[in-house]
């Protein structure tokens, strides 16, 4: 920047008696061109000014932007705020759990009641059942409600009427559903919590687009022996 403290030094105030309207005329022309570089280094000085100030209220935005980005602190109670909004939309069964989702990460915020496994699975008893847990090769019969993180329904077997079959230990059911019903009674009913690791494959031909927890309020219905039977060339399992 500029500064007018870089001008040659001028003397304006000579005085006018004694020399004649000659030396007034030329004072008046010195004084003159003395007024113009005045003039011609505030111009110049107003314009390096104007540059610094459009600069500045050009690029700073980038970089506070940049700065705020970085410092900007994980705002869990807005997200708990709005996932709680969702599900009371969605209207999501009482003590759902909520899940605060930045990005990839997600917090599971639940209740005292639910009990968490080593596997990372959560679950809550509504009702305990009686009799024996189901074991590899039996079949369970049990109806299920699925709910995703937004606490909307995404299926049902009491809609679709008929409850679920399953024979343990087949691979026949996600891993963390397998794990949540293994230590079930008949008459039991648990709600289940699946983080993605024990949850479904994703992808265009499942039903599941993204890696997301899913939430299962099961009721085991009973638990049925499995045997195998050949007939001739023909071979089945028959549970009863």
């Amino acid at each position: 920047m500029l500064s007018l403290s870089l001008m040659p030094s001028l003397h304006l105030n000579f005085p006018c008696g004694g020399k004649g309207i000659i030396f007034c005329q030329s004072k008046q022309l010195t004084d003159q061109k003395s007024k113009d570089k005045i003039e011609e280094y505030s111009c110049l000085r107003r314009k390096l000014i104007l540059s610094v100030l459009a600069s500045s209220v050009v690029f700073p935005t980038l970089s506070s932007y940049a700065k705020s980005k970085t410092t900007n602190p994980y705002d869990e109670n807005r997200l708990l705020q709005q996932n709680r909004r969702i599900q009371k939309e969605n209207n999501a069964p009482d003590d759902f759990p909520n899940f605060v989702r930045e990005g990839f990460e997600v917090k599971v915020l639940s209740s005292d009641n639910y009990v968490k496994r080593d596997s990372g699975l959560l679950y809550l008893d509504f009702e305990v059942g009686k009799g024996d847990c189901p074991k590899d090769g039996q079949q369970v019969i049990f109806h299920y409600v699925g709910y995703n993180e937004s606490g909307r329904r995404i299926d049902s077997t009491y809609l679709q009427g008929s409850p679920a079959r399953i024979r343990m230990g087949t691979n026949s059911l996600v891993p963390g559903f397998e794990e949540g019903i293994r230590d079930m009674r008949p008459g039991g009913k648990r709600r289940i919590i699946i983080p993605p690791e024990l949850g479904p494959p994703v992808g265009p031909s499942t039903f599941f687009s993204a890696k997301q927890f899913e939430v299962f309020d099961v009721e085991l219905l009973s638990i049925q022996n499995c045997e195998r039977r050949t007939i001739a060339f023909y071979s089945d399992v028959v549970c009863n």
